[in-house]
């Protein structure tokens, strides 16, 4: 009987901070991530390439102009960033890097699954979201 009693109270616990956690729409990188600088300019090609992997990788997502409206949002019943929000500018290159590399459920990580150019080619581009 106590042990049954301890096991519904480590569930309950589970499920409220589960739920704290995904009630939480602040997700913060670790400082030293934070101060990663881009070594890669945002010149024209830059973004191009960006652009690519973005169509490719996280449009289904956050949608064409990063609205947060893409196709999967329905049908995975999910709510991703909305990338073109002007209060973007406040995250650092190396905190959106960050993110994009260790990723956050439902998010996948894509630190093996693009390249570390690519990664930042990516956030060259995300910066021009919020302006188109």
């Amino acid at each position: 009987m106590i042990a049954v009693l301890a096991l519904l109270i480590l569930a309950s616990w589970a499920d409220s901070a589960t739920a704290a956690d995904s009630m939480s729409d602040k997700w913060f990188s670790p400082a030293p991530s934070a101060a990663k600088k881009n070594p890669i300019a945002p010149t024209h090609e830059s973004l191009v390439a960006g652009q690519k992997i973005y169509s490719k990788t996280c449009a289904m997502c956050h949608g064409k102009n990063g609205d947060a409206d893409g196709p999967a949002v329905i049908e995975l019943n999910i709510h991703p960033a909305k990338l073109s929000d002007p209060q973007l500018a406040t995250e650092s290159d190396g905190s959106l890097f960050w993110k994009i590399t260790t990723g956050k459920k439902p998010m996948p990580a894509y630190g093996k699954r693009l390249s570390e150019t690519d990664r930042w080619h990516l956030v060259n581009y995300i910066r021009t979201l919020p302006t188109r």
